[in-house]
């Protein structure tokens, strides 16, 4: 593993941003920016298959999370409220009546510090007490590293001095047949799950676990993305498409992704609960990325591996709590393999 480190640019507070590039030796190559710890670039096969942008401000101007670690609670909160030890704390609501992806600056905002270790890429950012409404004094840290399998790991680590709420992924797009090609519609998909949460009209879900058993949202014999997207189902309408969290059973491999036309398959592996499948659905086709590619409607597919959203809010979800001085830890992979 080889990892390079390049000036990328300066964000409007001009305060400067890196990318790193690390490189296997089978010709692999992952290239991360501090800003927002976002995964920038995926080169597999000759192939980028990580939709993203070229530059600095493009990040600063987007709103669809590309690449980018989000927290300190990925997903959504009810209201933007929440109560922890008797104490009801507000968060910024930006979705709806929802306070989504850690508020109104997140830490796909921040502009992370960057270290070379032998493990990897280690990114690490701090959030004050009661930044956007969270107590509790937080250390992040985010390792990135690539072996010669192809096996992109993310590995978390977080510790607070109080008692706080948790919920770190990754919110990178993939399209496995490239960055530019266009829809998914190649891309057959499978899901280990036996269910998901359900979502009310605001994309919340309600506290009820809804089996998968016919119903489109069925994934456990794979299928294409695209095959039951539209179907007159009330989950699908609710989303525009898929954007629904799965329950894991945590087996090794929890979901994949491959497509019939590169030959490129994507296994994703994790110790989280659930896993939010995310079809790009409000890309509009003006969000001009990489190479000027501009991004449309179901460009992009996302495993966000994640805690159940509004968990604090729902006493039957995985608890969600960070208490003080406890670490939290995580790990996914994404396996990339030629068929």
């Amino acid at each position: 593993m080889i990892i390079d480190r390049f000036y990328f640019g300066k964000t409007s507070k001009g305060e400067v941003v890196y990318r790193y590039t690390i490189k296997n030796n089978v010709g692999t190559e992952v290239s991360i920016i501090t800003y927002g710890a976002a995964v920038q670039k995926i080169i597999f096969d000759s192939k980028d298959v990580l939709l993203c942008f070229d530059s600095v401000s493009d990040y600063e101007k987007q709103d669809k999370y590309m690449g980018a670690v989000v927290g300190r609670f990925a997903n959504r909160i009810g209201s933007g409220k929440f109560t922890l030890n008797g104490t009801e704390y507000s968060l910024f609501v930006n979705n709806g009546p929802n306070s989504l992806h850690g508020g109104k600056e997140g830490f796909d905002k921040k502009v992370w510090n960057g270290h070379f270790t032998e493990k990897g890429l280690l990114l690490s950012t701090v959030s004050n007490d009661m930044e956007e409404g969270y107590p509790g004094e937080m250390k992040i840290y985010v390792l990135y590293s690539l072996d010669d399998e192809n096996n992109f790991s993310i590995e978390y680590t977080a510790i607070s001095d109080k008692d706080t709420i948790i919920n770190l992924t990754n919110h990178s797009y993939f399209n496995l047949g490239g960055h530019d090609k266009g829809t998914l519609k190649d891309h057959i998909v499978f899901i280990d799950s036996d269910k998901f949460t359900e979502n009310d009209e605001n994309s919340l879900p309600t506290g009820k676990i809804v089996d998968v058993e016919g119903t489109p949202m069925d994934f456990r014999k794979p299928k294409n993305i695209l095959e039951n997207i539209d179907d007159d189902y009330y989950q699908l309408k609710l989303g525009n498409g898929y954007d629904i969290n799965y329950v894991l059973k945590n087996n090794i491999v929890c979901a994949y992704a491959y497509d019939s036309e590169s030959d490129i398959k994507m296994e994703v592996i994790t110790d989280r609960p659930g896993v939010q499948l995310y079809t790009g659905n409000f890309l509009d086709g003006e969000v001009k990325g990489k190479d000027g590619t501009f991004y449309g409607k179901r460009s992009g597919i996302c495993f966000e591996t994640q805690g159940f959203p509004d968990a604090i809010n729902k006493e039957n979800f995985p608890s969600c709590i960070l208490k003080a001085g406890e670490e939290f830890k995580s790990k996914t992979v994404y396996k990339f393999t030629k068929i």
